[in-house]
C-alpha cells in the first residue's frame, strides 16, 4: 500500500491552529497563574501542550510553540512587561523546551505510547528535566539581559519557572502521550520524524 502524504496546506492550517491554541494557553497562564516578576506564570500549563503538539506534529508544533510563546506571553504581556525586542529572543525558551524532547525522543526512537521503562525514562529526562532546565535558564537570563528583571532576580525567576514547568510537564505530558498518542498516530497529520 502506497503511503499517501497529507497535502502541505493541511500542515499550514495545523500550524496556524496550534499557534492560536498555544497563544491562548500562554496568555491564560500568565493572567490566571501569574508568577513573580517578568510576566512569567507560576504554573505554565501551556508548555505541556506545546511539548505534546511538537512530539505529535514535529517541527510544525515547534514553530507553533515559539509563536504561541512570543504572542501569548510576550506581545500580549500585561502592561508591556516584556518589550517586543526582548520577546523575540526570550521566546526561544519555549522553542528550546519543545525541541530538546523532540530531537532526543526521535534520536532514541522512543515509542510515544510509553510502553516500557526506557521510553518513560527518556521522556522524563529530556521532556521534563533537561528541557525545562534549559528553558528556565534561557528565559531568566534573557529577561535580565533585556532589563525586564534585575540580575539579582535571575535565581528566583529561574526557580519559579523550573519548578512550575516540571510539575505541569511531569503530570500532563506522560498521561496525554499514553492515552492520546495511538489516536493521533492514526491521523494523517501525525509527524513521525520532523516534517513528515
Amino acid at each position: 500500500m502506497k503511503n499517501v502524504r497529507e497535502p502541505t496546506y493541511s500542515f499550514v492550517i495545523l500550524t496556524l491552529v496550534l499557534i492560536v491554541v498555544n497563544t491562548i494557553l500562554a496568555r491564560l497562564c500568565v493572567i490566571i497563574l501569574p508568577g513573580s516578576n517578568g510576566g512569567i506564570s507560576a504554573l505554565y500549563i501551556a508548555v505541556a501542550f506545546m511539548i505534546l503538539f511538537t512530539l505529535w506534529f514535529g517541527a510544525y508544533g515547534a514553530i507553533a510553540a515559539y509563536a504561541g510563546t512570543f504572542i501569548g506571553s510576550g506581545l500580549l504581556s500585561t502592561n508591556g512587561v516584556i518589550p517586543v525586542d526582548v520577546a523575540i529572543y526570550w521566546s526561544i525558551a519555549g522553542l528550546l523546551q519543545v525541541l530538546i524532547p523532540l530531537v532526543a525522543l526521535r534520536s532514541f526512537e522512543v515509542d510515544l505510547t510509553l510502553e516500557n521503562r526506557r521510553d518513560w525514562t527518556l521522556l522524563l529526562l529530556f521532556g521534563v528535566l533537561i528541557n525545562n532546565i534549559v528553558g528556565a535558564a534561557w528565559g531568566a537570563y534573557t529577561l535580565a539581559l533585556g532589563n525586564v528583571i534585575t540580575s539579582s532576580q535571575i535565581g528566583s525567576v529561574f526557580t519559579l519557572w523550573l519548578i512550575g514547568n516540571i510539575i505541569v510537564t511531569a503530570i500532563i505530558v506522560p498521561l496525554a502521550l499514553r492515552h492520546f498518542t495511538p489516536k493521533i498516530q492514526r491521523s494523517k497529520l501525525f509527524v513521525k520524524y520532523y516534517w513528515d
